[in-house]
């Protein structure tokens, strides 16, 4: 993995506020690392299938706003360095960007980095309280959901596991990457569904499931 991109990875993690919650729920504790098994589940062998349930409150991600042509949509994930920047995220209804500051236009493209909260549906968020300029905002740093344990998995099998689960998610995969034993990846959205998942698949505290979204408001 190269390290712009871990620098990426640990950036976009230290941002999420309220993690350590959201963690928690969502992630199992350290354990026996194991290689990838088989499985005849079709929904097991495609993670891609999984259904979760989207989360009852508010929930906030941090990441590029990007508006082209009125068609307004949140970059959780990797952002092409291309000008005006492209992305594939989650669509945004009620994005407004009067009184917003710290954006830039080119052509009919406008963006900025931000803080959004609203309300997830499973396939668009919509937004429910005015956007924190990023450079601006100050996250509550997440927990280590390893508890500061070094995973037992060999370089190989964990390899292998991020081949094999990169294969499986494709492009629900936000980010994917190993790191002190574990295989770490992040996705928009988990009710603790795929986590349970994975742990069934390569064993309990092998791959460590990171929601970008984080509920922090359950009502």
């Amino acid at each position: 993995m190269s390290t712009p991109l871990r620098r990426r990875l640990l950036w976009s993690a230290a941002l999420a506020t309220a993690l350590a919650s959201t963690l928690a729920a969502c992630a199992t504790g350290p354990g026996a690392g194991g290689s990838p098994t088989s499985s005849a589940d079709p929904q097991v062998q495609d993670f891609s299938g999984i259904v979760t349930e989207p989360p009852t409150g508010r929930v906030r991600g941090t990441g590029t706003v990007l508006d082209v042509d009125g068609e307004v949509q949140l970059c959780l994930g990797g952002v092409a360095e291309s000008y005006p920047p492209q992305c594939t995220g989650v669509p945004l209804i009620g994005w407004s960007w009067d009184g917003v500051d710290g954006s830039e236009t080119s052509g009919k493209t406008t963006w900025g980095a931000y803080a959004v909260t609203g309300r997830y549906d499973g396939e668009s968020i919509t937004v429910t309280d005015p956007p924190v300029l990023l450079a601006l905002y100050d996250p509550v740093r997440p927990d280590d959901p390893t508890g500061g344990v070094e995973g037992d998995a060999s370089a190989g099998e964990l390899t292998e596991i991020q081949d094999d689960l990169s294969s499986r998610l494709g492009s629900d995969a936000l980010t994917l990457w190993t790191e002190r034993g574990y295989v770490w990846v992040q996705v928009v959205w988990d009710d603790g569904q795929l986590q349970r998942a994975v742990d069934a698949e390569y064993g309990d505290g092998t791959v460590i499931v990171l929601p970008a979204l984080n509920e922090f408001d359950a009502s």
